[in-house]
């Protein structure tokens, strides 16, 4: 890297918008949506898909609520042209759904791209072509009026050929490609060159896509791109101000964002963000920060997970685990602290004491979009007592003392980070079992009864200390009580039980439950045991045995 970047690159020139308004708007609806997964997104890809991944893609889309989908660039494949004619001819086309398609301003290319939609319901043509000083200068060689030239012609040519679309619903779209690179003065020229062309109306208005085509800019910047043209283009009335944003500096989505408060209508993006280099925009983390704001996004993706199937099948792409809402991880807490809020946060939630969600490190609830609670958290050796209570009590019901968290929390640390990786939920119990409920040394209960008379238990138990054969019996004001009497007397340590609790773990004649027991020693020193069985007597007996072993 240079010393002195300076001298080889420069900065953004800032647009001159003195009274720039979008600062102080928020957002109250959601935008026109238009997905371009088929198009932008699947030229990216290192293979692109065949005609039945579209489809299933299209599908997919449908299915989530898009009413604009650029299905393709038809003229430049026969697969693309096949897929158009496919989705027309075979009706896959819901008739609210509007199919875009993409098309340089070239004659030849126009004709293919006209032909190709004939007898479609309603369908959104799309124009560009590329307008910023770099493409003007290196690709084409030509000056301004050269370049606006090539706009006005290519939107000649497509207003020549639209009787041929006779019954179908037609819209309009001109693009200034790489128009956040475009000085603002000729972006508007050539766009109202194009206008001049189509006369567009208030009430048959045209599309102008105003193209983050590579970020070049921070996105304040470009947010006053987008204020500038819509306020100074003519009869603005007559657009549909519309963004496509892609993510070179990281800053899609907030390019997007502020793009809308800066007075645009309409957003393209595909999902996950799939594109040339870094990708196009994520339509869903838009979506969903809407929806976290208590607004309708107007898009479906309650089954998220299905939704990442679909894409990475028929992309051949993946995720990242961090991507939001959508990705692996995104509501999983691996820190303790985390973790221990968010389950507090869920069990306040739970109890309804809140009108509006507030859980602590989760912006939505996991469950809107199809995602579990069981996936919310996960343990590794940076875990702490609250996600280790979590995951026992969400998938087994195993509600842990807090106390009992404090011990066990250590614990299962201990062992997570020998293993050196996560550990799903059915390793953790099995730690749990482990340590307390499985417990038989030096200690192992093998029968016990009890009887009470006024108040006074008479407990009779047959145990094993390291391998030898004992009876024991005792008596106490309780079962417990009388049972740990009995131990003493046959030589166990001196303890008193300091905290007892029970509860069930599953429904039915044969439910078993599970019983926690602390003892406490002579010198202040606790012990937690656990016990299981169908008899809740037994279950606590066994807790006792467990904590003593445990010493």
């Amino acid at each position: 890297m240079l010393k002195n970047p300076a001298t080889k690159y420069r900065p953004f020139p800032p647009v001159q918008l003195p009274n720039r308004q979008w600062p102080s708007r928020v957002h109250t609806q959601a935008p026109i949506w238009c997905s371009v997964d088929l198009r932008d997104g699947n030229q990216a890809l290192a293979v692109p898909m065949n005609v039945a991944q579209k489809l299933e893609l299209f599908q997919t889309l449908v299915k989530c609520g898009f009413k604009e989908i650029e299905v393709g660039f038809p003229s430049a494949s026969n697969t693309e042209f096949a897929f158009n004619r496919l989705l027309i001819e075979k009706k896959h086309i819901p008739d609210d759904v509007a199919i875009q398609v993409l098309v340089q301003a070239r004659e030849d290319l126009i004709e293919r791209t006209v032909e190709s939609l004939i007898g479609a319901k309603k369908v959104i043509i799309h124009l560009y072509n590329s307008t910023s000083p770099a493409q003007r200068r290196v690709v084409f060689g030509k000056t301004k009026e050269e370049v606006k030239a090539i706009a006005v012609q290519g939107a000649q040519w497509i207003k020549d050929r639209l009787h041929r679309l006779k019954g179908t619903e037609v819209m309009l779209q001109y693009s200034p490609e790489s128009f956040s690179a475009t000085e603002v003065e000729f972006a508007k020229e050539v766009s109202e060159a194009v206008m001049d062309v189509w006369q567009p109306t208030p009430q048959n208005k045209m599309i102008l896509n105003l193209p983050d085509t590579v970020e070049v800019a921070m996105p304040n910047v470009y947010a006053d791109q987008i204020e500038w043209i819509c306020t100074n283009i003519k009869n603005r009335e007559s657009l549909i101000i519309s963004l496509h944003t892609h993510n070179d500096r990281s800053t899609g989505v907030a390019a997007t964002e502020l793009g809308l408060l800066a007075g645009a209508d309409r957003v393209e993006g595909t999902l996950f963000g799939n594109g040339e280099r870094t990708g196009n925009l994520d339509v869903i983390i838009v979506a969903m920060n809407l929806y976290m704001h208590g607004i309708d996004p107007k898009l479906d993706f309650t089954d998220m997970n299905s939704m990442r199937d679909v894409y990475e099948r028929c992309t051949g792409m993946t995720i990242p685990a961090r991507q939001p809402y959508s990705g692996e991880l995104v509501f999983t807490a691996f820190s303790g602290s985390h973790q221990d809020a968010i389950k507090k946060g869920l069990a306040e939630w739970e109890k309804g004491e809140r009108p509006h969600w507030d859980v602590p490190y989760l912006t939505i609830d996991p469950a809107d979009i199809g995602r579990e609670y069981r996936e919310v958290i996960r343990v590794n050796s940076q875990s702490g007592k609250g996600g280790v209570a979590y995951l026992l009590e969400s998938q087994f019901g195993i509600e842990l003392p807090k106390d009992m968290q404090r011990e066990f929390g250590p614990i299962a640390n201990d062992l997570v980070d020998t293993l050196g990786r996560e550990v799903q939920a059915e390793e953790l119990k099995a730690m749990f079992w482990k340590e307390y409920v499985e417990r038989e040394t030096p200690w192992r209960l093998h029968h016990f009864h009890a009887d009470g008379l006024d108040g006074t238990f008479r407990s009779r138990a047959t145990v094993f200390r390291d391998g030898k054969e004992l009876a024991l019996t005792g008596e106490g004001n309780g079962p417990i009580a009388a049972f740990v009497n009995s131990l003493t007397q046959a030589g166990a340590p001196k303890f008193e039980v300091g905290y007892y609790k029970e509860h069930a773990l599953s429904e039915g004649d044969s439910a078993f439950a599970i019983a926690y027991i602390q003892i406490r020693l002579p010198g202040g020193k606790t012990r937690w045991g656990a016990g299981v069985d169908t008899n809740i007597e037994l279950a606590s007996i066994k807790a006792v045995v467990s904590a003593l072993n445990r010493i």
